[in-house]
């Protein structure tokens, strides 16, 4: 009750203050204004600090798409993210490069029965080509829902991710003809799926048909890859396990 309370305090002031506010926060520079998001977000919430950050998300520099997608002509899935993690992050050129995203543990686990598949031996980064051969031969493009962000922390968080330029769906898909299937693989990528076209979200592991344009698509809904979403490398291949038909 005392966290509502605080937050509820917060946003009275806001809107009381409104235009003081805006004014001070367009003389603080950038470095101050994401401190002032990091002390929300540690002493009041997360939900506090991204209320309040219209007044000075124009402080902080926007993130273009770091890759270009990745789209074999032959692709009957199409998975998308969020948008990368910080390069400091990347073990590798390509899409899901954080070493301590399991989305290449999880598709090895599935496909060649070990989920250590995709990784170089005895080093901490994937095996670039090998995963580009292997989306090729499998029919799986890859790119994120969002082509522009700010970041709002230097974390690999999808929470601090502010959509700026979401990615234009339409012209992924005029770009893969034999596309009959989109995943979402994380609730940002999924709420601007939904957002985008209007539709319901499915459960996790689940799915629903979608019209776009003048296609019928079936909408999955994976769970992140991400360490921070609470299931091991095992359970998640199980509801990944019914995307590709490998049950």
């Amino acid at each position: 009750m005392q966290k509502k309370s605080r937050v509820h305090r917060l946003k009275t002031w806001t809107r009381n203050n409104h235009n003081e506010g805006g004014r001070l926060l367009q003389q603080a520079p950038f470095y101050h204004a994401k401190k002032l998001i990091e002390f929300l977000n540690k002493y009041f919430s997360i939900e506090a600090a991204l209320f309040v950050s219209p007044f000075f998300i124009s402080k902080m520099p926007t993130e273009k798409h770091p890759l270009k997608p990745f789209l074999p002509k032959n692709a009957r899935i199409l998975m998308l993210g969020s948008f990368p993690p910080p390069k400091a992050r990347w073990s590798m050129e390509f899409f899901y490069p954080n070493w301590i995203n399991d989305m290449w543990r999880i598709l090895g686990h599935i496909f060649y029965c070990d989920k250590h598949h995709f990784e170089v031996k005895g080093e901490k980064r994937f095996n670039k080509e090998g995963i580009v051969e292997f989306c090729t031969a499998e029919g799986i493009a890859l790119y994120d829902t969002a082509c522009e962000v700010i970041r709002l922390k230097e974390n690999a968080s999808d929470k601090f991710l502010e959509v700026v330029t979401p990615t234009n769906i339409n012209a992924l898909l005029a770009a893969l003809p034999h596309c009959t299937a989109i995943v979402t693989t994380g609730q940002k990528a999924t709420d601007v799926i939904t957002a985008t076209f209007g539709c319901e979200e499915p459960p996790v592991g689940s799915s629903s048909e979608i019209i776009i344009g003048d296609r019928k698509i079936r909408l999955w809904r994976m769970p992140s890859s991400s360490r921070a979403y609470p299931l091991s490398i095992e359970k998640k291949a199980e509801y990944y396990r019914k995307l590709f038909g490998k049950e």
